[in-house]
């Protein structure tokens, strides 16, 4: 696992930098193979109302970037609870992929026979919004389901075709497209 850490607007403390590599090692016994790149950023906001410190993990796997955030006071409680997110995160990866090995449904291949479905965007936020499809199902997106458009480029009411799994808490896009 390629591993980078930077410190933004402070100085790197050895305690910091010891935590992170003890995390590391962790997610390479628990997740070998899985994580290929490691970003780890700390920043010092001391403006934010949250606290003092962000941390930000940036972890490249197949496929895929997950992305943690933490905001607060204490640099190493941060670390610790980041890394933990990571972890569980990773965990459901790992559990998708078992699962998209063992039960393929119609919804994973596309939610319609023949490949994707159509539909509508409903409702939008900044990072993720949702769609209604023509048999009447709310499906999530979020903007890195997006295929050759961006946030901007989507508005209520327009139209999609996408690609729809089983998510957490229900029916999310693999990707959308403008239709």
């Amino acid at each position: 696992m390629d591993l980078k850490v930077e410190a933004r607007n402070l100085d790197m403390r050895k305690g910091w930098q010891e935590k992170i590599e003890e995390e590391r090692e962790k997610l390479i016994r628990h997740y070998a193979n899985l994580v290929l790149h490691l970003r780890v950023t700390i920043a010092a906001t001391p403006g934010y109302k949250e606290g003092g410190y962000e941390i930000s993990l940036v972890a490249s796997v197949p496929n895929d970037t997950v992305v943690v955030k933490r905001w607060g006071e204490k640099v190493h409680a941060l670390l610790v609870e980041s890394f933990d997110v990571l972890g569980l995160q990773l965990k459901d990866i790992v559990q998708k992929k078992q699962n998209h090995k063992h039960q393929v449904s119609p919804k994973n291949q596309g939610g319609v026979p023949g490949g994707d479905a159509r539909g509508t965007v409903q409702r939008m936020f900044a990072e993720y919004g949702f769609i209604m499809t023509q048999d009447n199902q709310e499906v999530f997106f979020h903007a890195n389901a997006l295929k050759d458009l961006s946030m901007d480029d989507l508005e209520e009411g327009a139209a999609v075709s996408l690609a729809m799994e089983d998510g957490v808490k229900g029916l999310q896009a693999v990707w959308v497209k403008a239709a």
